[in-house]
């Protein structure tokens, strides 16, 4: 068993082209032994986003805090805290901040992807 908290997992900004605004921790990671899904949180500030970009495996997210938009291909769908976000491997996405606040998403992925 692991257990950590957020406050534990260092604050990274990613090397993402076409990301803007954003802060990366990985709180649970194969470092730990994860079998399979590493966690990250991305923490995207007022007018940040992620890349527009896609991926060979699926992405699963968690809104922690805030609003903004996940857009699917070219489609923008609105985002809170407490949504749940699934991502099919192959579709083309981005998470936009469109508020005055951060937004915050923990993010499962592949652990070989983390």
């Amino acid at each position: 068993m692991h257990i950590t908290s957020l406050e534990k997992a260092s604050k990274t900004i990613p090397n993402m082209e076409g990301a803007k605004g954003i802060f990366k921790q990985i709180p649970i990671s194969k470092a730990d032994g994860t079998p399979t899904f590493s966690f990250r949180v991305f923490t995207i500030e007022p007018g940040g986003h992620t890349p527009h970009h896609n991926h060979p495996f699926e992405h699963l997210n968690y809104i922690i805090e805030g609003t903004g938009t996940v857009i699917e291909g070219n489609l923008a769908h609105e985002i809170k805290k407490g949504d749940f976000v699934m991502v099919p491997p192959g579709e083309t996405h981005q998470y936009r901040n469109t508020s005055t606040s951060p937004l915050v998403m923990i993010c499962a992925v592949p652990k070989e992807y983390e």
